[in-house]
């Protein structure tokens, strides 16, 4: 595989000091490194790798996933599914309770395209669903959302997630698909228990459990907990960011973007203003200390941000930069970054290849 070959990149210049700024920078050798790595490992661990394109949300990252062996994709929204299907993807699961009459018939006409399954986690859910598969004409199938420790959506036990199967198969135009989660991360055990204690149950109801869905990419290299695991979700470990870092999943050289930034102001020796912001970077600390760490900058980080201006602390960096120098920021939380920007540019190394279309900016209904 070709890497390069997915993509048909605009001219954006030839170096980085070419581009306009702010601006993500994604180093495609780094993101292939990647890809490939965590493919196989799914391979060695015998699960499907279904990975969640909300990171990168492009269509030919998506389809280079698919070529290097990914069994399907992962979307989280309706809007998602509907570029990736524009573009000829077919296998895809919703992560995402779909309601209201306008996101139903979206879904119906997915399904008459695609092979897209859909996830459940109440009763409630299930006539509207079964209304899509009418008017898409066939079956669509739905897994039962299971909340083993993350405290978000969820049946919450293992007897509600037999029932709520039951209630599925028992539902016109639905077909029970198994089950999906999202532990909390480190807690895998607990969310061991909770599947194979439904698994089990259902076994003995009489129903097939065709997949067991589980994610996360803090957790993606350890092995505890997958026993009843058999396809993953990851998504952030496209690029990797600080989160990943400080989960233990991702070293620096594992990041594949970073913000590109020009430094505006150095108002005093301790602060240097970039032209950076929420509106680059976003606000999402996770749990972390400042909003992005310089690359090429040793002890310099983000610490503070207004929409447009990024506040840098300087005061124990030897080397000031000085007013239009371009800094590399890698972002605390990647996936955020991507949908705040109409275009990204690749680049391998310091050489800029092009920029592209971020396909599925702003798909969040």
């Amino acid at each position: 595989m070709d890497i390069l070959s997915y993509f048909d990149f605009e001219p954006a210049g030839q170096r980085l000091e070419d581009l306009e700024t702010p601006v993500p920078v994604i180093d495609i050798d780094v993101v292939e490194k990647n890809l490939r790595k965590w493919q196989e490992r799914c391979d060695a661990a015998g699960f499907a790798n279904r990975p969640h394109i909300k990171t990168h949300k492009l269509v030919p990252l998506a389809k280079a996933q698919i070529d290097l062996g990914a069994k399907g994709i992962t979307v989280q929204k309706l809007g998602e599914a509907e570029v990736m299907a524009e573009a000829g993807i077919t296998d895809m699961l919703l992560t995402f309770n779909v309601v209201g009459s306008h996101k139903l018939e979206r879904l119906a006409d997915l399904a008459k395209r695609t092979a897209i399954k859909v996830v459940a986690d109440n009763a409630s859910v299930l006539e509207g669903l079964s209304h899509a598969a009418a008017l898409a004409g066939r079956d669509i199938e739905v897994l039962v959302e299971c909340d083993t420790g993350a405290a978000r959506n969820g049946v919450q036990n293992p007897q509600a997630a037999i029932a709520l199967a039951q209630a599925i198969d028992g539902t016109p135009g639905l077909r029970f698909g198994g089950l999906m989660t999202l532990p909390k991360n480190g807690a895998r055990d607990a969310m061991a228990g909770f599947l194979g204690t439904a698994r089990e149950g259902l076994t003995k109801s009489g129903l097939d459990v065709p997949a067991v869905s589980s994610g996360g990419t803090p957790d993606m290299w350890k092995d505890d907990g997958l026993d009843h695991v058999s396809e993953y979700r990851a998504g952030t470990y496209i690029y990797m960011d600080r989160m990943q870092i400080a989960a233990g999943s991702a070293t620096a050289d594992d990041c594949a973007l970073t913000v590109l930034s020009t430094v505006v102001s150095v108002p005093t020796g301790d602060r240097a203003m970039i032209d950076a912001g929420s509106k680059s970077l976003t606000s999402d600390l996770v749990g972390l200390e400042g909003f992005g760490e310089v690359r090429s900058l040793s002890g310099a980080r983000v610490y503070n941000m207004s929409e447009e201006h990024g506040f840098l602390d300087i005061s124990k960096v030897n080397d000031k930069p000085k007013v239009a120098d371009l800094v590399r920021i890698t972002p605390n939380h990647v996936c955020p970054v991507t949908n705040l920007f109409d275009r990204v540019v690749f680049v391998r190394g310091n050489e800029v290849l092009g920029a592209v279309k971020v396909d599925a900016r702003g798909t969040v209904q």
